[in-house]
Parts: C-alpha cells; sequence; structure tokens
C-alpha cells in the first residue's frame, strides 16, 4: 500500500483542483495560497490547500473579489475547521444576497428599457424624469446599482 502524501507538488494541486499552475502561483502571491519550499525550491502545498482553493473557486464564481476573498481569508489558518468554512459562508451569505437583489433591479431596469426603446437616459421620463442623474456627474449610474441613499430617495419619488 503506497503511503499518503502529506504535501503536494504545484503540478499534483493543478490537476486535483482543475486550476492551472499559472493560477496556482498568481493566488500564492496575493497570498490566498501558501506553499512551502523543499530542499530542490519546489513548492510543496499541504493537503488542505484543495479545500481552500474549493472555496475561493466557489466565491470567484459567485462574484465575489479575490480581494474580499483575500481579506476574509487573510490570517486564517491552512487547517480551517468544518465550523470555520461554514462561518466564513455564513458571512458571504449577505453579500451574496446584497448581489443578487442588484442584479434583479439591473435585469428589471433593463427589460423597461429595451421596451421603451428610447435608450435616452436625459429624456426617460421612467429612468430619468428631469434628467436628475446629470447631478451626480458622468457615466451610467442606474446600471452601477443604487447605494441605499438613493434607492430610498427613488422611493420617496414616486
Amino acid at each position: 500500500m503506497k503511503p499518503v502524501m502529506r504535501e503536494l507538488s504545484v503540478g499534483e494541486v493543478s490537476r486535483r483542483s482543475g486550476i492551472s499552475v499559472s493560477a496556482l502561483h498568481f493566488y500564492e502571491r496575493k497570498g490566498l495560497i501558501a506553499a512551502e519550499r523543499s530542499a530542490g525550491n519546489q513548492r510543496r502545498y499541504p493537503r488542505t490547500v484543495l479545500r481552500r482553493l474549493a472555496v475561493i473557486r466557489a466565491a470567484q464564481l459567485v462574484g465575489i473579489p479575490l480581494s474580499a476573498i483575500a481579506s476574509r481569508l487573510d490570517g486564517a489558518s491552512e487547517k480551517m475547521s468544518q465550523v470555520d468554512w461554514s462561518k466564513l459562508a455564513r458571512d458571504w451569505r449577505a453579500d451574496l444576497d446584497r448581489r443578487i437583489t442588484l442584479l434583479r433591479d439591473l435585469r428589471d431596469r433593463l427589460d423597461g428599457c429595451i421596451g421603451c426603446g428610447c435608450l435616452s437616459l436625459d429624456e426617460c421620463p421612467l429612468q430619468n424624469p428631469q434628467d436628475r442623474l446629470a447631478e451626480l456627474g458622468p457615466g451610467a449610474h442606474r446600471l452601477r446599482g443604487l447605494d441605499s441613499e438613493e434607492r430610498e430617495a427613488d422611493t420617496d419619488r414616486g
């Protein structure tokens, strides 16, 4: 019977995680994962890096920026328990719910603009009456998502 390896090479981590070697190196530079060096100066990762990578990829797939992932994982042990991972997921849940709400709002606003066909935000009576968005400066403010103050102001206006 083959003994269980305690550390994995970068190639093994890449094969098992489905993440390219270059992405692993990038994650390491960003502090998302860490490797020890062998006597031959080769990267050696603990087996626990596979779970960490799975969490990183899952978070990326739902739109959490790498900077936010790095911030939450900063200082976290490589040997996080299932309880630790569950807490991390709960902490991200509120952010994901907020993102889902913003995406639904964006979808609904796009449907309105497509149905209208005017494509003129400075003239649109539904999306920008009296060109109020011009007060916010240049840019596609409606497509950036509304912060809570703007959302409340829109609700108050009608």
